[in-house]
């Protein structure tokens, strides 16, 4: 289930980018997908994303039993379903409380697998962890290192993203307790 809720953001997120009319990975954010043409695909997309990854962490309670490990998870997810069900413009900041919600819990998320992880998926889970939340920091700070903020801010999603599908291939090789 988190394999393929992340696989399908993955191509609905290209889509949406080449639906949007303009639309530049450097100069736009994620978010701007959102609002204008490419709103249905990119909201209905990261809305799925979101309730499938707060029911891939209730099922992985059931795998692992780490109630952290859980919960950095379910917030991620919730994040994103915020991400969608509020866009960009939506009042009281609530998109940009979701967006950090997203940003900031599948960061933690990663690193948080170590815990249930085997090596070499422990390093690889917190060093994707970190690097998304160093690239939260330096894009909250203004610093987009020369990539814009659209790109700045790609370097937040993407590695949760691509941790969430190396932990989702582990998890499918996870041979079943008899």
């Amino acid at each position: 289930m988190l394999f393929l809720a992340i696989l399908q953001f993955l191509i609905f997120l290209r889509v949406s980018e080449s639906i949007y009319p303009g639309y530049s990975v450097s100069g736009n954010f994620v978010s701007d997908l959102g609002v204008g043409p490419a709103a249905p695909v990119f909201n209905t997309s990261i809305i799925l994303l979101g309730v499938l990854v707060m029911v891939s962490s209730y099922l992985l309670y059931g795998v692992f039993g780490d109630i952290l490990f859980m919960a950095t998870v379910f917030l991620a997810g919730f994040g994103a379903l915020g991400v969608g069900v509020f866009p960009e413009g939506s009042p009281y900041g609530l998109h940009t409380i979701m967006s950090f919600i997203t940003f900031l819990f599948a960061g933690v998320a990663a690193i948080s697998a170590y815990r249930v992880a085997r090596q070499p998926l422990r390093t690889i889970s917190i060093a994707l962890g970190i690097l998304t939340l160093a690239a939260l920091i330096l894009f909250a700070s203004g610093t987009y290192l020369g990539l814009g903020h659209g790109g700045m801010e790609r370097m937040i999603v993407y590695p949760p993203l691509i941790w969430a599908l190396v932990f989702s291939g582990y998890l499918m090789m996870l041979k079943p307790e008899k």
